[in-house]
């Protein structure tokens, strides 16, 4: 028998035993449609780290010259916790001696931050992100102000108590009003507010409209950092290829000016897109593994469905198979018969899973925070997994059709 004609027998028996063909689909249907809703969050999580999270949080092009290396949880990850919080703390010196190496072409902001509650007259309090920088940072994060004015370099220099709020803040503490030139306290410590950030939107459920941006000198500096340190140096490079000209010129500056020796190691960090990047790979790569096990467990038990289907369909169809034999069919052709049969319904099955899957995983991003993002590659993995268990699940009771004795099938009833 044709591959063709197998295919066409297969979906001839879906049509004539629709119970139990829907049986056979199940399992490899629900396999292959948290297969793909679980890819899917994971490539759009992935996605929009790589294209929204850096540019918003990180910035375009740039690098951090911070106390500590790596982003994410666990602090210094491979070193003892003991010697990383023996480095010594960022301090101005250390900028200014970074900021003298620095190719011109780059810009750089200091940024220290944490959260810290706000209140204001007829407001209830309420904790916001406070940051304590300069005036360059608005344009490495590429914040546009709509409402007044961010605060300039004179400003920074003085000291001024003046604060640059985000859309949520405006809206808690002044509905309804203009916040120009109102009274913002962060900590207790009174500022004016000068302008409101344009609405940045949100990062997995986290606001990023909840800012309060002041000079570093200002009394935010001491609010947020008290032993007057800084916490980062944000560096833009020109574009991406620039990027490891001025990362070996902050190292070489700050290993200088703290005197370390040829051989020992750095103590600071310099962090970059690639280390975001690398530990949400890192992350990427745990979900799909854990969200792929119920998966791969439903396609487990769709395999055992699809072989059990199988062999009842061996036992009813063993005369038919005795009399293809008389004719002349060959072992081969009885195996590879009931090798498409089974085949076509586990492709069938993952097919189906796969327009189930890309809905569940739109639905998930419609109803929550999680982006959704359909990996071509997913798709075509699934349909050839859901061919590979109908092959693996139909090979045992092919197996047991081919080897039946032609005069024996011919005998059954």
């Amino acid at each position: 028998m044709k591959t063709r004609d197998a295919v066409l027998l297969a979906l001839a028996q879906l049509r004539v035993q629709k119970l139990k063909s829907a049986f056979t689909l199940l399992g490899v249907t629900i396999g292959v449609m948290f297969l793909i809703a679980v890819v899917s969050i994971v490539e759009g999580m992935g996605k929009y780290v790589e294209e929204d999270f850096a540019s918003r949080l990180i910035g375009t092009n740039t690098f951090t010259l911070r106390r500590f290396d790596n982003i994410g949880p666990g602090g210094n990850r491979g070193m003892d916790a003991r010697v990383a919080q023996r480095r010594p703390l960022l301090r101005m010196t250390d900028i200014e001696a970074v900021r003298a190496a620095l190719p011109s072409t780059m810009r750089s902001s200091i940024s220290s931050e944490t959260f810290r509650y706000a209140s204001a007259p007829g407001a209830r309090p309420r904790q916001v992100q406070a940051v304590a920088t300069d005036a360059e940072y608005f344009a490495i994060k590429k914040f546009s102000v709509t409402q007044g004015r961010a605060f300039t370099e004179q400003e920074v220099r003085a000291g001024t108590p003046v604060v640059v709020i985000g859309v949520e803040v405006a809206e808690h503490f002044f509905p309804g009003l203009n916040p120009e030139g109102r009274p913002l306290r962060l900590a207790g410590v009174p500022f004016t507010v000068i302008g409101v950030i344009e609405k940045q939107g949100s990062v997995f459920g986290f606001s990023l409209d909840r800012l309060a941006i002041a000079p570093y000198t200002s009394p935010m500096g001491r609010i947020i950092r008290p032993q007057r340190d800084i916490s980062s140096l944000i560096v833009q490079a020109p574009t991406q290829a620039d990027l490891a000209e001025g990362i070996e010129a902050a190292r070489s500056a700050l290993r200088a000016f703290r005197g370390l020796r040829a051989g020992e190691p750095d103590n600071f960090g310099l962090v970059t897109q690639d280390a975001a990047f690398g530990f949400i790979k890192q992350l990427k790569g745990r979900l799909v593994l854990f969200g792929t096990a119920l998966p791969a467990i439903s396609l487990v038990v769709g395999a055992m469905v699809i072989m059990n289907i199988m062999l009842v369909a061996v036992a009813e169809r063993t005369r038919e198979i005795g009399v293809r034999k008389a004719l002349g069919a060959r072992r081969g052709d009885i195996l590879s018969q009931f090798l498409v049969e089974a085949a076509t319904l586990s492709t069938l099955g993952a097919a189906i899973g796969i327009g189930l899957g890309i809905g569940l995983a739109k639905l998930i991003a419609l109803l929550t925070p999680l982006p959704a993002a359909v990996a071509p590659w997913s798709i075509a993995a699934a349909l050839v997994t859901g061919a590979g268990v109908g092959i693996a699940a139909g090979l045992y009771p092919a197996s047991r059709a081919s080897q039946l004795d032609p005069i024996a099938a011919l005998r059954s009833e």
